[in-house]
């Protein structure tokens, strides 16, 4: 029964509004409560000739309020819904849930849940199992069926992810659980947007006993995605996309930001009425734009309108150089023709206005160029030689081609990769035995090594390399015969390179071939500061570790527990285990995005039915339960009844004899006295066994570790932390009590403000409540320092993980574990006491994990880290306890790797900042006190 926008959840109870005029009848009939008065003759007198009788019935305005209260509850039981909602079809054997949770359900994800949220309760109320799927999760995630508070409880647990979906395995899971239960009711929350496998996705999962429907779609699909962000020469060009068909132009806005979230540039796209795709430029200075870290549309907050920008991005600026001179009328003859012609679209050219090699390196060099290509240049002037080596040294990429002038010059050990034989040597002319050579396949090592060779080219001249012990080594590119095409060489922080033939088309045909232009850009990519690992990574197939993760909302994150290794290439495909963003470390990063040049957005169709179908938009329920409302109110007016008829009978009016209200109140505080007064004794007799070693515990800050089981990590860890708490009280204020082993089982943690945890993966593994104290000590304030002392235990590869990291992993998947970032250059763990870079243990170069401090900001007048609280976690490999071990007279148990004694002091000062650090938290970081301080000095 329901009155838009009103109904109720019980309308036969609304039956008893008839009952108020009876009601009415009864209180009018009802006098009030005669008014009592304290017998004063004289008062009686005065009023002896008042005409003021007592009334016979209450008066109107009483009577009105309590037929309003009565109708108020009766209005309350009859359980009133203003704005009800339509009840879905939550019904049958199961209710089975399938939602997409992929990067296209971020921006109205609440939405989503919401109306989840709806039909879970439609099902709990009429008692039907829920089964609940997810299509952007782990495939082993539990689907159920559940009951409605536990699917309740994953609902509100589950997140976007920053991966497309995978609707054919998930709906064939879903199906599977169906064939047990006929007749279930199948709700499908999809993102909008059509997918590989859908039509047999939706055939297997609607074919498995659905006996009706419930389709939940979006109003429209107005996701907008960046599908391409390219440096080419006049500025970056920005591809993005729509779902097609929209009729309505629109503008969309893109920004770019460094790798400190500065926003430096921004442009405008514009979609035509009709068209799907958008483009525009980001037009400013080269210099710029390699400080672009990622691009992002504004106002679409979801991954697929982020771009992270690696190394490939950036456009270097290559000097060419050449002792030839140019032939306008010949062009192809130009030796630096077809290098300008396989360069330019990726690299910025630089040539010098001079043909005199004694201004025309310098004039290069000052423009700071990141590589240097020299085509048959000889020798180098000796007033420019050693300029030009130091550029090499500090980071410089010089590429040199062969010629008839570098095959007379001789060796030159320092700009030459290697060492050459005089002249050159000529294949299948008329006085030679020999045919011109083909390439034959690149070197695993080199950084050609993923590129085909070229069949159709072929050597008919070049200049020899001397062997040496470390000539394959050096090699690139190779002929059939062996003899070297391109060698290469680290020196210093630079490269050199050297291509054996000459950069025109008389010596080989390889300049004119597609493989010139893509081992040129390979070389441009090692040219970069600290890329070379990067660029190479690809073709050697390592994997990289995840370094800054691209979250669903389009935010960049640090990685989350579930991300793995990515091994990089074009068609590394974007999954739960590899999310986009940045892979590798802070030497260099690879750069894999969501969306790439040939994503389109194609909106999702439904498929057709035979079963019923409901179709349903995303909406926050906005019904409201006025029942509390009413009860509320009723509440309200019984409150001022009740004083009404105080007021009526008298009681404000009367005055209390003072001296008896004293007299009562100092009884009351007497009695209550005694009573807490006894319970004070009782409670001071009444001690239990136990309170005396706890009031020794607290008495004095003690630092705590955690009883492994494994004598010598237990013993290592006290004679640790007795070294660290000998040099706490040599060097600082704070005097600790002796170290204390726990168990963490047993034993009272929140006695300790730090516990130390060395990882053995020895130990026996810690129960489930064993772990459940340790989780339940970090959310109350406490901090566990995790050590896996593996510092020097991983390998090479993708299966290098060490035992005790390994350990560790699987004690910390059963913690509730924040977001954790190595220990930035700015927290206050670096200044907490002394002033740290790092902090090194027995061991040197891991870093310290801490909870990431995401949402700090740095002002002028706040210069660190502003994040309250103390991290509940940290983590390290560095073995702490081991540096700080001593014996009973003070001296170090264990040596330092590398055995530097400096690197004990810093490791026991890093023990003393993170004391500092767990005793005042961001005191160090707080300067509002500041101006009050210097005040109170007389400052």
């Amino acid at each position: 029964m329901s009155w838009l926008p009103l109904s109720f959840g019980a309308p036969m109870v609304l039956w008893g509004l008839l009952a108020l005029p009876v009601i009415w009848w009864l209180l009018r009939l009802t006098p009030p409560k005669p008014q009592a008065e304290i017998f004063p003759p004289l008062k009686i007198l005065a009023r002896v000739l008042k005409r003021e009788e007592t009334p016979h019935q209450s008066p109107w305005w009483l009577t009105l309020l309590r037929l309003l209260m009565a109708g108020l509850v009766v209005a309350a039981l009859a359980e009133p819904v203003f704005n009800p909602r339509e009840k879905l079809p939550a019904e049958g054997a199961a209710l089975a849930l399938v939602i997409d949770n992929d990067w296209a359900s971020a921006a109205d994800w609440n939405k989503r849940v919401a109306t989840a949220e709806r039909l879970i309760k439609d099902a709990g109320s009429n008692g039907v199992p829920v089964i609940i799927a997810f299509t952007a999760e782990k495939a082993n995630a539990e689907i159920g069926p559940f009951d409605a508070a536990a699917a309740l409880d994953r609902l509100r647990a589950a997140k976007p992810r920053p991966i497309p979906t995978d609707r054919p395995a998930v709906y064939a899971r879903v199906a599977g659980v169906l064939e047990t239960l006929p007749g279930a009711s199948v709700a499908v929350l999809a993102d909008g947007l059509a997918a590989k496998g859908d039509e047999t996705a939706f055939n297997t999962l609607l074919s498995k006993n659905a006996a009706r429907v419930v389709w939940a779609t979006a109003d429209r699909l107005s996701l907008t995605g960046l599908t391409a962000a390219d440096n080419q020469v006049d500025g970056f060009a920005l591809t993005a996309i729509r779902a097609p068909g929209d009729p309505a132009p629109a503008q969309v806005t893109a920004g770019a930001f460094d790798d400190k979230g500065r926003r430096i540039a921004d442009a405008t796209l514009t979609f035509a009425p009709g068209e799907a795709t958008a483009t525009g430029t980001m037009a400013v200075p080269f210099e710029l734009r390699n400080d672009f870290a990622s691009i992002a549309l504004d106002g679409e907050r979801q991954a697929g309108a982020v771009r992270v920008l690696d190394e490939s991005s950036k456009r270097r600026r290559v000097g060419l150089l050449s002792q030839a001179e140019a032939d306008q009328a010949q062009p192809l003859l130009s030796p630096l023709y077809y290098i300008r012609r396989a360069l330019q679209p990726f690299a910025d050219l630089v040539e010098p206005s001079s043909a005199d090699l004694a201004d025309a390196i310098p004039q290069i060099l000052d423009q700071k160029p990141a590589m240097i290509i020299m085509a048959d240049i000889g020798t180098i002037p000796a007033q420019v030689r050693q300029r030009l080596v130091d550029w090499v040294d500090n980071g410089g990429t010089l590429v040199r081609f062969a010629g008839s002038r570098l095959a007379a010059a001789g060796n030159d050990d320092d700009l030459l990769p290697v060492r050459l034989r005089t002249g050159e040597r000529s294949l299948g002319g008329a006085l030679s035995w020999t045919s011109p050579q083909p390439v034959t396949e690149f070197p695993k090592a080199g950084p050609f090594a993923d590129l085909a060779p070229p069949t159709e080219v072929t050597v008919s001249r070049q200049v020899l390399a001397e062997p040496t012990p470390d000539i394959v080594e050096r090699t690139w590119a190779a002929l059939a015969d062996g003899t070297p095409l391109v060698t290469g060489l680290k020196k210093g922080k630079g490269t050199l390179v050297l291509f054996h033939v000459t950069p025109e088309a008389t010596w080989s045909n390889l300049p004119i071939s597609g493989s010139f232009v893509e081992m040129l850009r390979r070389i441009v990519q090692l040219s970069r500061n600290q890329g070379a690992a990067i660029a190479n990574a690809e073709a050697a197939a390592t994997s990289l570790a995840p370094y800054r993760m691209i979250a669903a909302d389009g935010s960049l994150v640090p990685p989350t527990p579930d991300a793995r290794p990515l091994v990089p290439g074009a068609s590394a495909p974007v999954t739960f285990e590899n999310p986009p963003g940045l892979y590798g470390s802070e030497t260099g990063v690879f750069a894999h995005n969501l969306l790439d040049a040939a994503s389109t957005f194609v909106p999702l169709a439904r498929p057709q039915l035979t079963v019923p179908v409901t179709s349903i938009q995303y909406a926050f329920d906005e019904s409201r339960n006025l029942k509390g409302s009413l009860v509320t109110a009723a509440l309200v007016l019984m409150l001022l009844d009740t004083l009404a008829v105080f007021w009526m009978g008298g009681l404000f009016s009367r005055r209390r004899r003072r001296a008896g209200a004293v007299a009562t109140t100092a009884a009351v505080l007497i009695v209550l006295g005694a009573l807490f007064g006894h319970a004070d004794f009782a409670r001071a007799d009444d001690a239990k066994p136990g309170d005396e070693a706890a009031i020794t515990a607290i008495s004095k800050t003690r630092i705590a570790y955690v009883l492994t089981g494994v004598p010598g990590d237990d013993s290592i860890s006290r004679a640790g932390l007795e070294g660290l708490t000998r040099f706490l009280i040599e060097k600082t204020a704070l005097e600790p009590g002796a170290p204390a082993g726990v168990d963490i089982a047993k034993d009272e943690l929140s006695f300790y403000p730090l516990i130390y945890w060395p990882i053995d993966p020895a130990a026996p593994m810690p129960s489930q409540a064993a772990i459940a104290r340790i989780d339940a000590y970090m959310q109350q304030g406490g901090t566990v320092l995790f050590d896996t002392r593996d510092q020097f235990a991983n390998g090479i590869g993708a299966d290098s993980t060490s035992p005790a990291t390994e350990r560790l992993r699987d004690i910390l998947g059963n913690l509730n574990v924040p977001p954790l970032e190595p220990v930035p250059s700015d927290h206050v763990l670096t200044k907490s006491f002394f002033i740290l870079p790092e902090f090194p243990g027995r061991f040197a170069g891991s870093p310290l994990w801490v909870e990431a401090s995401l949402d700090a900001s740095n002002t002028d007048n706040r210069p660190v880290r502003t994040g309250d609280g103390v991290s509940p976690i940290m983590i390290t490999a560095n073995d702490f306890a081991g540096a700080w071990a001593v014996d009973e007279n003070g001296d170090p148990l264990l040596p330092t790797v590398p055995a530097d004694p400096m690197q004990r002091v810093y490791a026991l000062r890093a023990g003393v900042n993170i004391m500092m650090y767990m005793l005042t938290g961001n005191y160090k970081s707080d300067q509002v006190h500041v101006p009050i301080l210097l005040e109170r000095l007389g400052q």
